[in-house]
């Protein structure tokens, strides 16, 4: 007896006073603490979600100046005038570039229009060539009955100014937006970069440090090197259109380069498409060459010109920049197609720093068993 009830005397408890072991309580208050700021940090972010993408755009811009205002500061100029150059030079070429694209959007819209008639007759006689009857009175009727409904399309915008007037102010808005925090994080970026790593212990600093500059490195590489490839590409654009004979050559050229460098993986064919519409208005002929050149350019650019610039810039493989190109337009829309690139780059360079990589060992050669002997 004396052994059983010092046996229930040193038996460990692992129930509180009310039957109910003491971590469940701390458990519960933690599931529920927890739970409740996720749903509010949840909320929040769903409020301030526009606000959120603008400041990310404007970090992701930041980022893309960096290298540049870095090499002028070392130069001797002041962040902050270095930041302005740097933006009026890009307000200067972006605006450039709007004057040139919209005569040539006027002028050969009212060309389209003008040879309407003839572009109906060709088509008609191509469909009865092919076995399809289908005269150019019904196609006549077919485009007079889409410029009714485009005129009918033309009279409720109009009637809807004052929401255009908005989204458009909006949008102005929007852009200002990022162009001021865009400013600011640059020019002060080394203060903003102190007093974020100044709450981080010194190990976590470094490794911060080492994470924000691969994100300066690729981020502007992909920058420069896109900027580079899109400036020759509109360069022999312009001179391969000028000695077709194809009209505005010179903003044709800066439309493809742009589209063609700027916008992932479908960005050349996009920008192919108006040199060769209005390559056609003047013959099928320049059209075709028009078409012959681009597919040229592009292959000798994929296997020759790219990688020699983007190969200290950023590599990606081609199925890693489509997926990521379309996970950043799924989330974004077109600004996160274009932040998806360098994004990816950024994560893969991360990743390749920190883990460690080993040799594959070669598989043996198997060996085909061998059968037993059955004995005689």
């Amino acid at each position: 007896m004396a052994a059983d009830s010092e046996r229930i005397k040193f038996t460990p408890r692992l129930l509180g006073d009310d039957g109910m072991p003491p971590w469940i309580p701390r458990l519960i208050l933690l599931v529920f603490v927890g739970g409740l700021g996720f749903i509010l940090t949840l909320g929040i972010v769903r409020v301030l979600r526009g606000f959120l993408i603008l400041l990310l755009i404007s970090f992701f811009l930041s980022t893309a100046f960096e290298p540049g205002v870095a090499y002028l500061a070392k130069r001797g100029w002041k962040r902050g005038a270095a930041t302005g150059v740097l933006f009026l030079l890009v307000f200067v070429v972006g605006g450039t570039f709007l004057a040139l694209m919209v005569p040539l959007i006027v002028d050969q819209t009212a060309k389209l229009i003008e040879q309407a008639p003839g572009y109906l007759d060709q088509i008609s006689e191509w469909l009865a060539n092919v076995g399809i009857e289908f005269s150019a009175e019904r196609l006549g009727e077919a485009v007079t009955t889409l410029e009714g409904d485009v005129e009918g399309f033309a009279t409720d915008i109009a009637g809807r100014v004052f929401g255009v007037g908005s989204a458009l102010l909006n949008s102005v808005f929007q852009m200002l937006t990022i162009a001021l925090f865009t400013f600011y994080l640059t020019a002060d970026g080394p203060r903003l970069r102190r007093a974020m790593l100044s709450v981080l212990r010194p190990d976590a600093q470094r490794e911060m440090v080492r994470i924000l500059d691969i994100a300066v490195e690729k981020t502007g590489g992909y920058f420069y090197s896109r900027s580079l490839l899109a400036a020759l590409a509109a360069l022999v654009t312009w001179g391969v259109l000028s000695a077709i004979g194809v009209p505005f050559a010179l903003p044709l050229g800066l439309w493809v380069g742009t589209l063609s460098q700027f916008v992932p993986v479908v960005g050349t064919y996009l920008g192919g498409v108006l040199p060769v519409l209005i390559a056609l208005l003047e013959s099928p002929g320049k059209a075709l060459a028009v078409v012959v050149f681009i597919v040229l350019y592009q292959q000798v650019e994929n296997y020759f010109i790219g990688p020699r610039i983007t190969a200290r810039t950023m590599s990606l493989h081609p199925a890693v920049a489509f997926g990521s190109a379309l996970i950043g337009a799924s989330l974004l829309g077109a600004p996160g197609a274009l932040m998806a690139l360098p994004a990816a780059a950024t994560m893969q360079a991360v990743v390749s720093t920190y883990i460690e990589r080993h040799q594959v060992v070669e598989e043996p050669v198997p060996i085909e068993p061998v059968e037993p002997v059955e004995p005689a």
